[in-house]
């Protein structure tokens, strides 16, 4: 028995973000570690959204229509939901105002998706509304200790291994095809081949003892069964 059991308060996450590819793909890599999530595309919207106090969160783009990222920052910062800016700009003098103004972090683009879902951990836990832990049978995730226990004996999975697993836990019984995976698990601008999620499922089912579970769906991707 068993299937998929979390034991972590839902977070949200409000998503501010003009590029609906970007904002998409950053949506589905939250969706990794189970936290639910909301897309705004402008900054005023955006204000509007964290005011409803429905988010644990904010990543906020900095180059926005109407209202930019500090213009939004400046106006939210009151309600002490933590922000971490997301842009294309690499100035660091961008980034120490962003940071002055009162963002917790601020990452540059294109970043990895679990470099994404690590920072956002820390501030989470810094806030205290983190702790994350998810279950499969007899295997146990710790999502922020990044540590994997299958019959309470420890089992060493890359990153890329150890984010398949969680994706792949948080979609039981859901059909993912590869393009999903690799958008997922390996970022946005990501152009890899399909081989590249193959290999890294194979090791998980190895690794993992879920050749049975994990299957493949022919011409598609991968399905991670519930338990009989």
């Amino acid at each position: 028995m068993g299937g998929k059991a979390t034991e972590n308060k839902m977070i949200n996450i409000l998503i501010v973000e003009d590029d609906s590819n970007i904002a998409k793909s950053i949506e589905v890599t939250v969706s990794i570690v189970g936290y639910g999530s909301e897309i705004c595309s402008d900054g005023k919207s955006a204000v509007d959204a964290v005011k409803s106090g429905k988010f644990d969160l904010v990543l906020l783009d900095v180059m926005l229509p109407g209202m930019n990222g500090f213009e939004v920052l400046e106006n939210v910062k009151s309600s002490g939901i933590p922000v971490i800016f997301l842009t294309a700009l690499g100035d660091v003098t961008e980034k120490i105002k962003g940071l002055r103004l009162g963002a917790e972090d601020y990452i540059v683009k294109p970043f990895e998706a679990m470099e994404l879902i690590a920072r956002i951990e820390v501030i989470l836990r810094r806030f205290d509304k983190g702790a994350s832990t998810l279950r499969y049978g007899d295997i146990n995730v710790d999502v922020n200790k990044h540590k994997v226990l299958k019959g309470g004996k420890v089992v060493d999975l890359t990153p890329k291994e150890f984010s398949l697993l969680i994706f792949f836990i948080q979609n039981i019984d859901i059909a993912i095809s590869r393009e999903r995976l690799l958008s997922a698990v390996w970022g946005y601008e990501f152009e890899g081949e399909s081989r590249t999620v193959d290999i890294h499922v194979q090791q998980i089912r190895k690794k993992l003892n879920l050749k049975k579970h994990l299957i493949t769906i022919p011409k598609l991707g991968y399905r991670l069964e519930s338990e009989e």
